[in-house]
């Protein structure tokens, strides 16, 4: 395990490195502007008792569990790195908003009294007495509060922003646990160092003498120099990254087929022309998700499903085939200004699978035959599939199931559900990598249920009207990728434990495409 961790390290630094640079670019920022806005409000609070309803509030909001703070933050502001900042910037209100109130609470009277007698103003008492007085409860607030940041970022992943989530969710979703691994250790190590720096910041600001000089120090104008050069030196980085470059925004769900078709627009993208890609990769909530940000111009393009289009964009409720795909490409011109491009040439439908076992058992093979024994089998498929129109409802209806049970999981469970015994019928994709070593019997669909899903990109209109030498490119994907090549590619990621950015690579060169 270890050498493989070494391996995996070793081959994929790049890609480690940049994680853990957005890792630290979204916890800092967090952190600065909890400390900013936590001290501000528990100097607030702790100065004047009337808006004690503020400490409440704090606490209130921090009841939320982090992952719905993300989701309710979505329609707002919308994924990435901004929706994760807010999110973790309110999280570290409440230790910084609770600690500076104690802190300053906590201060015997009898000094603010003898600085009263002195004739000490109320701003000299607060700036000169109690915020340095109340300075370890603060500094511990700090430690605290940025070490939860630095590990609550990893989630934010989930909802499309960057840093080393981002290789704990691919490695979930592509059945990886050296990169679970890998994503788990460093975001530690940073956590720990973190830790180990505002400790010693900590030990500082309890010593008096060590105070003082702490205080003068970060008064001092050459350090206050040293932090807006560093600013903007960073800032001055970033525009000179992107500088001559305009930006193309891509999108990809969170599953191994949608890793590598997002590398492989932007590889393509990034060969053929002159513009930068930004992917992001392995949405949480697929289409939902990324439609929205595609509506509000945060997405240029991702790789769609026609099915899926109709369906759960247009609210379609009859079955999609590809002889409405002339209608499909219509009503998103007009609805939502997006253009769809001919499909890549494979098609990744829903089919019903079941153990081996279970097929022989019961003499299985078709979804009807089902129906005579559901009542003691249990049902497993991600959560999306059971609000779909071409979903579970639908499905049971159809084919007259009734299921002893049903669970809700993420999709790259689904294969270790089945082979734990934990659920006895599984949805799966036609293109799923796994399928080819996962002893399961796929149901033939006898009563035509699921409907047609080739893949396409899905291009923002006002993006090719921008950019119209996108589209010979992104053409060049038409019709280059069967459903056997795309399932040889999945099984490549989730089973031989390949990059998926290297497999979109090694496919692209093999075509001839780059």
């Amino acid at each position: 395990m270890i050498g493989e961790l070494i391996s995996l390290f070793t081959s994929q630094s790049d890609l480690f490195i940049n994680l853990t640079i957005e890792h630290l670019e979204i916890s800092l920022i967090a952190i600065i502007l909890s400390i900013i806005i936590g001290l501000g409000l528990g100097i607030t609070v702790s100065e004047y008792p009337r808006n004690k309803w503020i400490l409440t509030l704090v606490n209130i909001i921090y009841t939320i569990p982090s992952i719905a703070l993300f989701g309710f933050l979505i329609p707002v502001v919308g994924v990435g790195d901004t929706n994760a900042i807010i999110a973790l910037t309110v999280y570290g209100l409440l230790p910084m908003v609770r600690n500076t109130y104690t802190g300053i609470k906590t201060i015997d009277p009898g000094i603010i009294e003898a600085a009263e007698g002195m004739g000490s103003t109320d701003r000299q008492i607060l700036f000169k007495i109690k915020l340095p007085l109340a300075l370890p409860h603060i500094m511990s607030a700090i430690r605290n509060m940025s070490v939860m940041t630095i590990a609550l970022a990893g989630i934010a992943s989930f909802i499309g922003a960057g840093g080393l989530g981002v290789a704990i969710y691919r490695g979930i979703t592509t059945n990886n646990i050296d990169l679970v691994l890998a994503g788990s250790i460093l975001i530690t190590m940073v956590a720990l160092a973190f830790d180990y720096i505002l400790l010693l910041v900590e030990k500082i600001t309890k010593v008096g003498q060590s105070r003082k000089k702490f205080f003068g120090f970060i008064k001092n104008k050459k350090f206050i120099a040293v932090v807006i050069i560093a600013i903007v030196a960073l800032g001055a980085y970033e525009v000179y990254d992107n500088y001559g470059h305009e930006t193309i925004h891509v999108a990809s769900k969170s599953y191994t087929e949608q890793y590598i078709l997002g590398y492989m627009l932007e590889e393509l993208i990034e060969h053929d022309t002159d513009y930068k890609v930004q992917l992001t990769n392995g949405i949480s909530g697929g289409t939902s998700t990324i439609q929205g940000g595609m509506e509000k111009g945060e997405f240029d393009i991702y790789p769609e499903y026609t099915g899926v289009g109709w369906m759960s964009v247009l609210h379609e409720n009859n079955i999609y085939s590809e002889s409405m795909f002339p209608t499909l490409k219509k009503e998103f011109k007009e609805k939502y200004n997006e253009r769809w491009l001919d499909t890549y040439g494979f098609q990744n439908t829903y089919a019903i699978a079941v153990p081996n076992s279970i097929a022989k058992k019961y003499n299985l093979k078709t979804i009807s035959d089902l129906s005579a024994v559901s009542n003691q089998l249990t049902f497993g498929a991600e959560s999306d599939y059971f609000s779909r129109a071409d979903g579970y409802d639908n499905l049971t209806k159809t084919y007259g199931l009734n299921f002893k049970n049903t669970m809700d999981l993420d999709v790259s469970l689904k294969y270790d559900a089945v082979s734990q015994g934990k659920i006895d019928v599984v949805e799966v994709y036609t293109t799923d990598g796994r399928l080819y070593d996962s002893n399961l019997t796929i149901l033939q669909d006898d009563k035509h249920f699921f409907p047609s899903y080739y893949c396409c990109s899905l291009v923002s209109e006002e993006t090719i009207e921008k950019h119209p030498d996108l589209l010979p490119v992104l053409n060049k994907l038409n019709g280059k990728i069967s459903t056997e090549e795309m399932r040889q590619m999945n099984y490549e990621v989730d089973v031989e434990k390949k990059d998926p950015k290297d497999v979109a690579h090694d496919f692209l060169v093999k075509k001839g495409l780059i």
